[in-house]
């Protein structure tokens, strides 16, 4: 092994092609700064998270139950408006209760619950589908998140007043040192792992005969869209 070490270190040549290897160059000074850029917006969609919840003394009454209340529900939301494709299924769970005493456990009952997604593009309608869908059997309306049809358009405007807020820091910080600035180096975009839009918190959405008898008051808003930008510049 340490003579074929030998060999390959002899090996490398002293010039590739007759020509000697450049000297090092020392790297430029580089400036880097921070940007971010805000656009706010007002929202042109809504998700609304509602579930029904039904309790039996055996397994297949409480789903039974429940799966009558949750096609009553949805029937509703379809007829609202909402197209099919537009609610998602997003949690469905059947389980037992029981009562502990004296250090024993007796079963109460069986719990079914079902919880879909509801995506509305007419804000409008966002509180008639609640009343809706409480009306008709929902037991739980636990979120109603804002947002928009084209985020994209609206991160990229986001992303390009991050970086024009960095290209302006760094020309400050340029200019108090007396130098110029010869070109960008590099820009990273700092995204989070998943943008959440605006999410308002439902309470007291039961029992369901305090909102049968109007739409829901909801209110959109504005939301912010955010992006966040580290940009190198190098210095003449």
């Amino acid at each position: 092994m340490k003579i074929l070490l030998c060999a390959l270190v002899l090996a490398v040549p002293a010039s590739v092609a007759g020509q000697p290897f450049p000297p090092a160059q020392p790297q430029s000074p580089v400036i880097q700064t921070t940007g971010e850029g805000v656009v706010t917006r007002a929202p042109d969609r809504a998700w609304v998270t509602i579930g029904a919840e039904s309790r039996a003394k055996t397994a297949a009454e409480a789903q039974r139950l429940n799966t009558d209340a949750m096609t009553s529900v949805l029937d509703k939301i379809k007829a609202a408006g909402v197209p099919a494709d537009a609610i998602q299924t997003t949690g469905y769970n059947l389980q037992p209760e029981f009562d502990y005493a004296g250090g024993r456990q007796t079963l109460r009952d069986y719990v079914a619950r079902n919880q879909v997604q509801v995506k509305i593009d007419a804000l409008a309608k966002t509180g008639d589908v609640i009343a809706a869908a409480v009306a008709t059997g929902a037991t739980n309306v636990s979120s109603v998140r804002f947002d928009l049809k084209d985020r994209d358009a609206a991160e990229r405007e986001a992303l390009r007043l991050a970086v024009r807020d960095a290209r302006g820091r760094a020309d400050a910080a340029a200019a108090g040192a007396g130098v110029q600035i010869g070109g960008v180096q590099r820009i990273d975009e700092q995204r989070d792992v998943m943008p959440v839009p605006r999410q308002v918190a439902m309470a007291g959405m039961s029992p369901r005969a305090e909102m049968a008898q109007a739409s829901v008051p909801v209110e959109a808003g504005e939301i912010e869209i955010r992006a966040r930008v580290t940009l190198t510049v190098w210095i003449k």
